[in-house]
């Protein structure tokens, strides 16, 4: 037992002083980003194309990332592997287009071919290493200098340096994201399936428009209210004045009415000032609602107040929203 805690100790100290070295490396950074990093943002800003990236090994790895998170954040980005460009998917990069190459050495021998290609027809290339004299980063038109932050753990793997390249790519995404005004249902777009999207979507996403509310007047009599509750079948009727929600009534309403349904109306019978959402809320927070005033089906209003549609307990949860 005591050689089994000795050797936790180990392990969890290897682990903590790996993450230290990594965590000031990239505050190092963050307090001196590269000096081409605004360049870079208005660079590919200004193109027609995409961000084509590429890079071999551990930087591969990185770019395949950093092409995915551009992609996902409304930056097109598209990694093509160095090797393989060099047997015909140099046909892939356009003029339109601009190449970020990764290399931390900025001499990997297999990103030649890239590099030539930019430079015989022009197009754009950021670099992005730890060696700013280096042959990648001399080629390049804007630089992405790495800080020289030793490898964090034995030195022999890269992983100080991996893991500063790619906290860059997240930083360079974000910036492009913010400057594009990029929003939560444009990065729904991008993410449909799964938890994920499902947490984005927006109401009215998921209502059911105004043709499926049944909808009387408050002088209505309650006979013909609930005839047009049964014929739109979501249990609730929109009682609307001028246009606006006045109130609604539930089947609960119904219950608690009972023995006056025959002689009052249903402005009468109505709960007024009932809970609505708006078409641009959150579906999970629009659940959340529900949840809170033990309700199974909300109201959508616009801007205006003015009903548009409803949304169900149901809905959401068919949806994934939970």
């Amino acid at each position: 037992m005591p050689d089994q805690i000795v050797a936790s100790d180990t392990i969890l100290a290897t682990a903590a002083q790996v993450l230290e070295q990594e965590g000031s490396a990239l505050v190092r950074m963050a307090q001196n980003l590269p000096d081409d990093f605004v360049a870079a943002v208005h660079s590919i800003l200004g193109i027609k194309g995409r961000i084509i990236l590429s890079g071999i090994g551990k930087s591969g790895h990185i770019a395949r990332k950093i092409a995915a998170t551009l992609a996902s954040t409304g930056t097109p980005a598209y990694f093509v592997h160095p090797a393989e460009a060099s047997h015909g998917d140099l046909g892939m990069v356009t003029q339109d287009d601009l190449c970020l190459l990764l290399s931390n050495s900025g001499e990997t021998s297999e990103l030649g071919d890239l590099i030539n290609h930019t430079r015989r027809f022009s197009i754009p290339m950021i670099g992005m290493s730890s060696k700013p004299d280096s042959t990648l980063m001399r080629a390049a038109d804007l630089r992405l200098t790495l800080p020289q932050e030793p490898e964090a753990g034995s030195g022999i793997a890269p992983t100080t340096s991996t893991t500063m390249a790619l906290a860059l790519g997240d930083a360079l995404a974000m910036a492009l994201m913010e400057q594009r005004g990029f929003l939560s249902e444009h990065f729904r777009t991008y993410h449909p399936g799964g938890k994920l999207g499902a947490q984005l979507a927006l109401v009215h996403q998921l209502m059911h428009d105004a043709d499926s509310m049944a909808v009387v007047a408050p002088e209505t009599d309650m006979q013909e209210t609930m005839l047009k509750m049964g014929e739109k079948g979501f249990g609730l009727a929109c009682v609307i004045e001028d246009g606006k929600l006045l109130g609604v009534i539930s089947d609960g309403d119904l219950r608690r009415n009972i023995q006056y349904l025959g002689t009052r109306n249903a402005g009468e019978v109505a709960t007024r000032n009932p809970k609505t959402v708006p078409t641009d809320m959150f579906a999970a927070k629009a659940l959340a609602v529900m949840n809170d005033n033990k309700i199974t089906v909300l109201v959508v209003v616009d801007d205006t107040g003015r009903p548009v549609g409803l949304l169900r307990v149901n809905d959401c949860l068919r949806a994934g929203v939970a």
